[in-house]
């Protein structure tokens, strides 16, 4: 996309997004697929996954998301933009979370994200691309009972913000804070940490919308961080 191209026209092109099986990865897939881009889906679980290319891939195991991410690569002759959308959370205080449990939110989060991104740079650098990483208002704003999320949302923050000052002038990355949204991600939760007011919770489509603009913006525009939330978001400020 030129300078002087018009935002209709943007096609986001070869799009790679983690945990597009549900949620906020699928409204990415569908966001991808509707501009005319071609979108390809690394995920534990892809039985929901239709109309584009899946890998069943845990993001935790580095190996197997090097693989994934090469044979992306290669089956689309290169990537434009890398979105890095799984994750998932363990509540509870940290004497009450088995460590095994705990570590598995730093590998998915804040690992499989460095990862993700780690294998993509060469093709990335390449189209001078974009990875887009997920964090969270939790990234910003601690709260008890979620010392394993908080630890590898504020990690992707601080992994977002080394990666963009790395990589300046040769490829982009932007961090997306989303609130909480209406997704499958507090399914398997206590009911004391589920939300107890959906009303309160974003459509994942509006985040994939803001996703979608950052990475419409010209090669010369980074936008490096979003804060995208429901109007009445309880987590932020």
């Amino acid at each position: 996309m030129t300078e002087n191209t018009p935002a209709t026209s943007f096609n986001p092109g070869r799009v790679l997004v983690t945990g597009g099986g549900s949620g906020l990865g699928a409204a990415i897939v569908q966001g991808v697929v509707a501009a005319g881009g071609t979108a390809v889906v690394l995920d534990r679980d892809i039985s929901r996954v239709s109309g584009v290319k899946a890998f069943e891939v845990d993001v935790a195991d580095r190996a197997a998301v090097e693989a994934a991410v090469t044979a992306a690569a290669e089956m689309l002759d290169g990537l434009d933009a890398v979105v890095t959308a799984a994750g998932i959370d363990r509540c509870g205080a940290l004497d009450t979370v088995a460590a095994d449990e705990w570590e598995k939110v730093i590998g998915v989060n804040l690992l499989g994200t460095a990862s993700t991104a780690r294998a993509a740079l060469p093709y990335l650098k390449q189209s001078h691309g974009r990875v887009v990483t997920i964090a969270s208002t939790l990234g910003i704003k601690a709260v008890g009972d979620a010392t394993a999320y908080c630890a590898s949302k504020f990690g992707v923050m601080g992994f977002s913000q080394a990666l963009a000052a790395e990589t300046a002038g040769e490829m982009g990355v932007t961090t997306i804070i989303p609130g909480g949204m209406k997704t499958r991600f507090f399914d398997d939760r206590d009911e004391q940490y589920k939300p107890q007011d959906d009303s309160r919770l974003n459509d994942p489509e509006r985040v994939a919308e803001a996703i979608l603009f950052a990475l419409s913006q010209p090669k010369s525009c980074e936008i490096r961080e979003m804060v995208i939330a429901h109007a009445e978001e309880g987590s932020w400020p």
